[in-house]
């Protein structure tokens, strides 16, 4: 089973820029979409089925703005939408599809680039996602949480560690907070595959960073270790572009 999570800035903007020929062509079973920026009466959603997927479709109260979405070739189980919290549950935060063997999430991690308030507003997301997340894995032990977590884990994940020790995504409480996840029993899909640095799954649209490769590592596929002997590979299509992010893939055995 082929899994795919892609913060898409925007679905519309997106599918102007060939997203949907690109979906047609790479074909996951799976894709979970971050910021989607748009409800449902916003996107002609038959498009997607047309290519096989039943569409589950979490935007946020504010139009234009964050929201999550799964598509999927494989009826699930079960959709959960949101984590139970209303704060982050309006701004289309988290969508969850169950499905034999797996749960899958597509989650959107808030930024705190904006300064001081979405700064607070994001660790207490944090806090709040790490006891939602310990309570869930209990239910559901074989949970891959995917999506745009808006941390860089390592100095190996972003292309200037030293320069950027102070900016939100790469702060000292923000990467204790992944190893504290990772200790919570998840592996890091991409790292267990890959060791090597210059991977990157976001650029800044400034100063042609993407070009030069001046990105950072902020997407994940996160599995829980009780599916580690289902990981076949992970990668990350940084040559796809239709967003300031690109699309990571997680590839299981049956």
């Amino acid at each position: 089973m082929k899994l795919i999570s892609y913060n898409v800035n925007g679905i519309r903007a997106a599918m102007n820029k060939g997203f949907l020929d690109w979906l047609a062509k790479e074909s996951p079973d799976v894709i979970g979409l971050q910021e989607i920026k748009a409800l449902e009466t916003d996107v002609e959603l038959r498009v997607f089925q047309d290519l096989g997927y039943q569409v589950y479709w979490y935007p946020a109260v504010k139009k234009g703005y964050s929201g999550v979405a799964i598509l999927s070739k494989v009826a699930p189980k079960f959709v959960h939408y949101g984590m139970g919290i209303s704060a982050y549950d309006n701004e289309g935060r988290m969508i969850r599809a169950d499905f034999d063997g797996f749960s899958f999430i597509s989650a959107y991690f808030p930024s705190g680039t904006t300064g001081d308030i979405r700064q607070d507003f994001k660790y207490a997301f944090l806090d709040d996602v790490y006891g939602y997340i310990q309570d869930l894995k209990r239910e559901h032990p074989a949970l891959i949480l995917s999506g745009d977590y808006n941390i860089c884990h390592k100095a190996i994940d972003i292309h200037n560690p030293v320069s950027n020790k102070n900016t939100s995504g790469f702060l000292p409480d923000e990467r204790a907070w992944m190893d504290k996840f990772v200790d919570l029993g998840f592996i890091d899909t991409f790292r267990a595959f890959n060791t090597d640095p210059g991977h990157y799954s976001w650029w800044s649209y400034r100063a042609g960073s993407r070009e030069k490769n001046l990105g950072w590592r902020i997407d994940y596929h996160m599995a829980s270790k009780e599916i580690e002997n289902k990981l076949k590979s992970a990668v990350i299509l940084q040559d796809v572009v239709h967003s300031d992010h690109c699309p990571i893939v997680l590839e299981l055995h049956p």
